[in-house]
C-alpha cells in the first residue's frame, strides 16, 4: 500500500488523562493517517472533538489510518455583516449542514479569508428575493469588509481538528493522504 502525502503534516502533544486538540485545517483528502509517538492516545476527529476513551485507540508506536469527508465548493459572492453569507454557483449546492465548519479562500481579495467557522443556516430556496442560488451564513464577522467581492478563484472548503486523550503522554503526529495498492 502506498501513501501520497495530501497537503502538510503537523503534530501537537498529548498527555496522560487529557485531552488535547490540534489546529484546523482544511479538509484536502479522504484519509487522515495518525501515529502516536511516545504514549497510547484515543483519537477523534471532526469540525470541535474532544477525545475521550470511548473513541478510537491508536496503541503506542501505532499507525492508522481514519476516513475523512472531503466537501467543497466554488464562491461566486459574499455578504458582510455580523455573520456571513457565502453564495455559490447556481445549479450547485452547499455541501455543508449547520452546525459544519469551513474555511474559505478568496485569491486576490484575501481579507475574505476565514478559518474553521461554523455553519448557521443554508438556504437552498429557489426565487427567493430574486436569487436562484443556494446560500449558506457562517458564524464570521465580516463587518468593515466593504470592497465588493470579486475573486474569480475563491472557495469554501470543510475543515476539521482532531483530538487525542492521552492513555500516556506523546506526541500525535498527522497527515492527510491518498493510498493506492492493496491494503
Amino acid at each position: 500500500m502506498a501513501h501520497r502525502p495530501v497537503g502538510a503534516g503537523s503534530s501537537f502533544t498529548f498527555t496522560a488523562g487529557a485531552a488535547s486538540t490540534s489546529s484546523a485545517f482544511t479538509v484536502q483528502s479522504s484519509v487522515l493517517r495518525v501515529v502516536a509517538v511516545g504514549g497510547a492516545a484515543f483519537i477523534s476527529v471532526g469540525a470541535t472533538p474532544s477525545a475521550t476513551v470511548a473513541d478510537y485507540y491508536v496503541p503506542s508506536g501505532g499507525t492508522e489510518t481514519i476516513a475523512l469527508t472531503k466537501a467543497s465548493n466554488r464562491v461566486v459572492g459574499i455578504t458582510t455583516g455580523a455573520t456571513t453569507t457565502v453564495i455559490v454557483p447556481e445549479g450547485t449546492q452547499v455541501p455543508f449542514g449547520v452546525g459544519d465548519y469551513v474555511s474559505l479562500t478568496a485569491s486576490g481579495q484575501t481579507y475574505y479569508n476565514f478559518t474553521h467557522q461554523r455553519v448557521i443556516s443554508v438556504d437552498t430556496t429557489s426565487g427567493v428575493s430574486g436569487y436562484y442560488q443556494t446560500r449558506m451564513v457562517v458564524d464570521y464577522n465580516s463587518v468593515g469588509i466593504a470592497t465588493a467581492f470579486a475573486s474569480p478563484d475563491a472557495s469554501v472548503v470543510a475543515s476539521n481538528k482532531v483530538s487525542a486523550y492521552g492513555a500516556g503522554s506523546g506526541t500525535l503526529y498527522y497527515q492527510q493522504v491518498q493510498i493506492s495498492g492493496q491494503a
